[in-house]
This record gives C-alpha cells, sequence and structure tokens, in this order.
C-alpha cells in the first residue's frame, strides 16, 4: 500500500474557462515580480531629495526586497502547506498592493515598512511560483517558466521606462508614479479570486487527514492509515541542491550587480548620461531576448548544462567586452542582458526539473532562492566598494567575470538530467 499526499489537492489544468484564467492568473503573478522594484530607481533621486535620504539610505532602500527574499524564503513553503498554495499567493498579491501604497504614502517610516512589506511578499511568490508550474503543467516546466518570466521581464522594463514620465505630470510626483503599480496586483488578486475560491471549497470537502492509498480496498477499509500532508523540507543535504541554489545566486548577483552600476560603467567608459540609459534599457530588453530563447530551448533538452555554459559565456563576453573594449558598449550590455535573462529562467525551471514533486520543488525554491538573494544584495555592495577603494572598474569587471565562470561551472552540474533523491 503506497501512502500518497494528502496536502492541497493538484489541479488538474486542461481545456476552457477555468484553464485560461489560471494562465492569466499566473503571467499576472509574474507580472508582479519586479515592477514594483524597477521603478524605484529612476525616481531615486527624487525620493532622496523630498524624503531627506542619505546615499547610504537610498542604497538601503534599493536593496531592503534583496534582503527581505532572503529572510522570507524559506517560510514560503511552511505557508503554502498552512494556507493552501492559491490561497498563499494570492494573499501574497494582497501584501504586496498594501506595500507598494504604504510605500507612496507620506509619513514617518511608511517608506520603509511598504519597502519590507513589497519584498516579503515578493519573496513568497518568487518561491512558489515555480512550485505551482511543478503541480500543474509537469511536463511544460520550461515553456511555462519561459512564459510567465517574459512578462515579468516585460513589465520590469515597462515600469522603469513610464515611472519617470508619470512622475513628472501629476502633482503628487514619484509618489503617485510608484504606487499605481499596486493596481497590478490588484488585477491579479482580482483575476486568482474565483480559482482560490474553487479550491477552498474542494479542500473544505476533502479532510485533509484522509489516506488515498493505491489498492481499491484501502479508502473502504477503516483501518486506512492516515496520512500526513508532506512538508516541503530544505534539501541541505542535497549536493544537486546546493548546485541549483550556487547557480541561482551567482546568476542573481550578476543580474542585480548590472542593475545597479551598468550606468556608471557605460559612463566611465565614455558614454554620456542619456546612452548609459539607453543601454540600461537595452540590456533589460535583450534580457528578454533570453528568456524566450530559453523557454524555447529548455523542453527541447534532456540536459540543460550546454544550455547554461553558453549563458554564462555570454555573461562572461559582455563583462570581459566592457573591460577590453569599452567602445562597443551597447554590444556588451546586449550579451550581458541575454546572460541574465535566459539564466533566471533556467534557474527557475530547475526546480521542478531536478525535483520529483511539488512539494520538493517548494523546498529546493526556497532554498535556493534565499541563498541567491543572500548573494545578490551584497553582490552590487561588494563591487561598489571595490570600485571605491581602487578608484576604477578594472578589478570589479574582473570579479563579474569570475563570478560568471563560476556560473558556468555550477549550471554545468546542475543541469545534468537527475532529481534531488534520484
Amino acid at each position: 500500500m503506497t501512502a500518497v499526499r494528502a496536502s492541497t489537492p493538484p489541479s488538474t489544468v486542461g481545456r476552457g474557462p477555468r484553464a485560461g484564467l489560471l494562465l492569466l492568473g499566473v503571467l499576472l503573478l509574474g507580472a508582479n515580480l519586479r515592477a514594483g522594484i524597477t521603478a524605484v530607481g529612476p525616481v531615486l533621486p527624487q525620493i532622496e531629495e523630498q524624503v531627506g535620504l542619505s546615499a547610504f539610505q537610498a542604497s538601503l532602500l534599493v536593496s531592503l526586497p534583496l534582503v527581505a527574499f532572503a529572510a522570507v524564503s524559506p517560510f514560503a513553503p511552511r505557508l503554502a502547506e498552512r494556507c493552501g498554495l492559491e490561497r498563499t499567493l494570492g494573499s501574497a498579491l494582497a501584501v504586496l498592493a498594501v506595500g507598494i501604497v504604504l510605500r507612496s504614502i507620506s509619513g514617518p517610516g511608511l517608506i520603509w515598512v511598504g519597502t519590507l512589506l513589497l519584498g516579503a511578499a515578493i519573496a513568497v511568490l518568487n518561491v512558489l511560483i515555480p512550485s505551482l508550474i511543478k503541480r500543474d503543467w509537469p511536463q511544460r516546466i520550461g515553456p511555462m517558466t519561459g512564459l510567465y518570466q517574459s512578462v515579468t521581464a516585460l513589465a520590469a522594463a515597462l515600469a522603469s521606462g513610464l515611472v519617470v514620465p508619470i512622475a513628472g505630470v501629476v502633482p503628487s510626483g514619484w509618489r503617485f508614479a510608484l504606487g499605481i503599480w499596486a493596481g497590478l496586483a490588484v488585477i491579479g488578486v482580482a483575476t486568482l479570486l474565483p480559482w482560490i475560491l474553487g479550491t477552498a471549497s474542494v479542500r473544505a470537502a476533502t479532510p485533509t487527514a484522509t489516506a488515498h492509498a493505491s489498492g481499491p480496498d484501502a479508502a473502504a477499509s477503516p483501518s486506512a492509515p492516515v496520512a500526513r500532508p508532506e512538508r516541503a523540507r530544505l534539501p541541505l543535504r542535497s549536493p544537486l541542491a546546493w548546485q541549483v541554489s550556487l547557480f541561482m545566486g551567482l546568476q542573481s548577483t550578476i543580474y542585480y550587480t548590472m542593475i545597479t552600476w551598468l550606468p556608471a560603467i557605460q559612463i566611465a567608459n565614455g558614454a554620456s548620461a542619456v546612452q548609459a540609459g539607453w543601454f540600461h534599457f537595452a540590456f533589460q530588453e535583450c534580457g528578454l531576448v533570453g528568456t524566450l530563447f530559453s523557454a524555447f530551448v529548455i523542453p527541447r533538452l534532456r540536459a540543460q548544462s550546454g544550455l547554461g555554459i553558453v549563458l554564462a559565456g555570454a555573461g562572461l563576453v559582455g563583462v570581459l567586452g566592457m573591460l577590453l573594449l569599452p567602445g562597443l558598449s551597447l554590444l556588451w550590455a546586449l550579451c550581458a542582458g541575454f546572460c541574465t535573462g535566459g539564466a533566471i529562467v533556467l534557474a527557475m525551471a530547475l526546480f521542478g526539473l531536478r525535483t520529483v514533486d511539488y512539494h520538493q520543488a517548494a523546498g529546493l525554491s526556497s532554498m535556493a532562492q534565499s541563498l541567491g538573494y543572500v548573494l545578490a544584495a551584497l553582490g552590487p555592495v561588494v563591487i561598489g566598494l571595490v570600485k571605491d577603494a581602487t578608484g576604477s572598474w578594472t578589478l570589479p569587471l574582473l570579479l563579474l567575470a569570475g563570478i560568471a565562470v563560476a556560473q558556468g561551472v555550477f549550471v554545468a552540474l546542475a543541469g545534468r538530467p537527475r532529481t534531488i533523491g534520484g
């Protein structure tokens, strides 16, 4: 007799309105993952001036969501076990909307409270979306991951591009320009609500202590064993889990370092401030190309090591190009963007591809993102300190090149076709 997990009932995604609603909900979840963060950078000087932040406080404001990612990620699977996967995702969107609004309201400390809530909510979404895809689209992990990550990249680029024009035409300036992104989270909650309520009714009708066994007499037998809900444990003893986690952390470090310092690097290489802004936009847009490329290639590969090495190689070329041939700044920004856009899709897909069920996927996602965002939060700070200490971008770029090489090594290991415990 084989006991089967008795936690949140897996949903069957077929055709029809409900399937379409679920797909739309996943896309809206993706759209909310970065927009609230990337919108801050372009209006940060206005925030510093109006709120009275020092340069250190401003950098802390930018990195606070990443700190929240690292701190909250380990607890996301337990929340899903206790409340249900769907309800937890919907609640995280609601908290995200509240955080964005609080960040935009004038009041003592509200900008910090709102930013912290925003980061905590996105941490939960980051961890649980791969688990949802593993559960409901187990045969389409690569395409589904690429699809929602493409929407994530597009929403992030739009948020960073629209925030300054919006701030310039409304009386409340940056507060309104940042606050309107709460509407995207509210739309997500409204779209997911029928799905959440439908799943909640199934959970209510299905006792959590009911055991589902493999024999035909098991359900009728009063002595059938009672199954406990399976918990998503962090696979800390698995070498494969550490390989996936380190790949996640290294690619996140390159992405957030580029998001923070790419304009400064380009200006130091001779670009004007306007050109550096366009290069930064091109970096994000080419990230979308990398996202679509990975989504297309992943389902066609039994092993993903080769793809990962190609992506890490693009990042290495981009970083070394900025150092050795600074006159081709746009080309190197495109290479780096292709690397980071494709690598995040591969990292998220590995959470499902290297696990046997969605409980295990949630545990691996939690572990990898907790470690990953610790590195991502430290990366820009360390690179900035090294630049200040040396007075040039030579050593920081060499360090980034080393990170790109390490990324290639760990993705080569993590990309081999196997599963945790397999």
